[in-house]
Order: C-alpha cells, then sequence, then structure tokens
C-alpha cells in the first residue's frame, strides 16, 4: 500500500478518489483549502489554504509516495477576473509547479496530474483526439494546463520524479458541477430543449470510470512519464446524452429540432459562439493507448454512469 496525498480532496473528483483509495487500504493525507468534517477519519488532513507558487507544502509531503493533484482553478461562468490567464495560471500553472518541486525534493515518486482534453483543442472533425495530438489549447484553463504540463515534463527531466497527466473530456456523476449541471438544469425544467436536430458526437467520462482510470496510475508501472486520455469508450451526441439522462431521471428530454446552424447564429447574436461550439460540435478522444499501455477497460457503461448520475441527483433533490 502506498502513502498518498490528494489535493483538492473535498471537491467532485477529489472527494470520489479518496473514498475509492481509501477503501483499497492506502495512508491517505488529503489536502484542504480549510478544514473540514466529512472526510474519513483515517484519513489525515493538511490545510493549506489557497493554492499557488508561494504555498508551503513541507507537512503535507512528509513521507508521500504518490501525490494526485486535482485541486485547480476551474472554469468560471461568470468571470469577474480582468485577466483571467493570469488567474487560472496563478492556480494551475505556478501552483502546479510550486507542488511538483516541493514533491521531488522530499522524494514523492510520481505525480498524478489532472488536465483536460482541452489542451488538445475545442473541437474534432474526422479524427479523435489522441494522446499523440499536438497541443491547441482553447482558453485560459487549457492554456494554463498546458502549460503546466510542460513545467511538470521537465521538472521530471532534471529530478527523475516521474510524472502522469491524464486528460478527461466532461466528466459526470452525482452531483457533477458545470455544464453537466446544466444539462441536468434543462432536463428538470418544463421549457423545451432546442438540440433534437443536432448529430454531433462527442466523448464523455462518468466519475467511476476517471477514478478507476486514476487509481490505475497510482501504482501502474507503465503509467510513469505518460499522458493519457479517458473516456466511457462510447460517444453520444448531445441529443442522445440528454433523452438518456432525461430517462435515467424519469423526465423524458423534450427535445425540438432546431438547425445548428441557426443554433450558431443565436448564439453569437448574445454574444456567446463559443456555447453553441459545445453544443453542437463534435468532440470525441482515442483512449487506445491507454487501453493498450495500463491493460484498462473503462468499467461502467454510459448507461450505468448516466444511472448512478440520476440517482445522485435525485437523492439531493429528496433531501
Amino acid at each position: 500500500m502506498s502513502e498518498i496525498l490528494i489535493t483538492g480532496a473535498t471537491g467532485f473528483v477529489g472527494a470520489a478518489l479518496l473514498s475509492r483509495l481509501c477503501l483499497e487500504g492506502h495512508e491517505l493525507t488529503a489536502v484542504v483549502r480549510q478544514r473540514s468534517l466529512n472526510l474519513p477519519l483515517r484519513v489525515k488532513s493538511v490545510v493549506v489554504g489557497n493554492i499557488d507558487g508561494g504555498t508551503y507544502w513541507g507537512e503535507a509531503l512528509y513521507r508521500q509516495d504518490v501525490v494526485v493533484h486535482c485541486a485547480a482553478r476551474v472554469h468560471v461562468m461568470r468571470e469577474d477576473e480582468s485577466d483571467p490567464l493570469m488567474a487560472f495560471r496563478l492556480t494551475n500553472l505556478r501552483g502546479t509547479l510550486n507542488l511538483a518541486r516541493q514533491a521531488a525534493k522530499a522524494g514523492v515518486r510520481r505525480f498524478i496530474f489532472i488536465s483536460s482534453i482541452g489542451v488538445n483543442g475545442s473541437e474534432t472533425f474526422d479524427t479523435p483526439f489522441s494522446a499523440e495530438t499536438e497541443a491547441a489549447p482553447h482558453s485560459s484553463y487549457a492554456i494554463s494546463k498546458h502549460e503546466a504540463e510542460i513545467g511538470l515534463r521537465e521538472i521530471a527531466e532534471h529530478t527523475g520524479l516521474e510524472v502522469v497527466i491524464v486528460r478527461p473530456p466532461l466528466v459526470y456523476g452525482p452531483s457533477a458541477p458545470g455544464n453537466f449541471a446544466t444539462l441536468v438544469r434543462w432536463l428538470q425544467s418544463t421549457y423545451p430543449i432546442p438540440l433534437g436536430a443536432v448529430k454531433n458526437r462527442r466523448s464523455y467520462v462518468s466519475l467511476d470510470n476517471l477514478v478507476d482510470l486514476l487509481a490505475t496510475c497510482v501504482h501502474h508501472p507503465l503509467a510513469a512519464d505518460q499522458i493519457f486520455l479517458v473516456s466511457d469508450g462510447e460517444d453520444l451526441s448531445i441529443a442522445e446524452l440528454l433523452r438518456r439522462m432525461g430517462s435515467s431521471l424519469g423526465k423524458p428530454a423534450r427535445l425540438i429540432p432546431v438547425p445548428p446552424s441557426l443554433l450558431k447564429v443565436g448564439a453569437k447574436m448574445i454574444g456567446k459562439p463559443e456555447l453553441a461550439q459545445r453544443l453542437c460540435g463534435s468532440l470525441q478522444v482515442d483512449i487506445a493507448k491507454t487501453r493498450r499501455l495500463l491493460s484498462w477497460t473503462p468499467p461502467v457503461s454510459v448507461h450505468e454512469g448516466l444511472r448512478r448520475a440520476a440517482e445522485g441527483y435525485l437523492r439531493e433533490a429528496s433531501v
């Protein structure tokens, strides 16, 4: 069993990974921004406050074998920073590299970094993204993640720290934040959704599948110094995703067929062209390398993943 440090341990991905690794019997240290009462009793917690280039990690890194870095500044729906890229870099770039340097000095063997498929780009056409696809980050968030990846590989080269990079697409599951939560709200409303004519193809990953891959990367010898893409292994159109999630929620999706060209015009008129791209564009990932190198297969199907997500939302709604 390894001694593992998890940052962002009370977040969407971090909390799920903590529970999984706890069941496997690892010695765990949870890094949190402020003291939490929701951690398992056998998990040590360390409060570090905000993560940036000056954060001190000495106590947290003591005797650690592996660091899984889940903490990040993620997409902000209503950005109020005058320089969003600088804000993302403060945490996602400087904070990450500061942690990795201190981890290498403390004797940590492996550093697992949760990046983003946005590092590859915002849309695919004829060919899915692979781990070998040239990077083309499309947003301030993705740029900060890409720059962190470059810095981590440099640290690995100079220190021997094993770096594992995982780039997930949209992650869904119980209490998922961001875009998936928005889709659920649409399904639970009484309004029709104008996406019935969208025939794109997008890759998604359930929280359970992402956590399973991260747990595999903790100990698999061939994961060292690699980049892995992850998905459920089944791509869906946005319309199919809404239909299947609606079925799981017991709220049939009220889709109406509006041509994607009109949706794009409408999004431009309200100043949100990127919204139409996310809803109408395709984004597929090829996980052949992940399957081959790690002998890994997504353990949870899309059907089961959506069922579990719906079960979590319904449980929260009943509280």
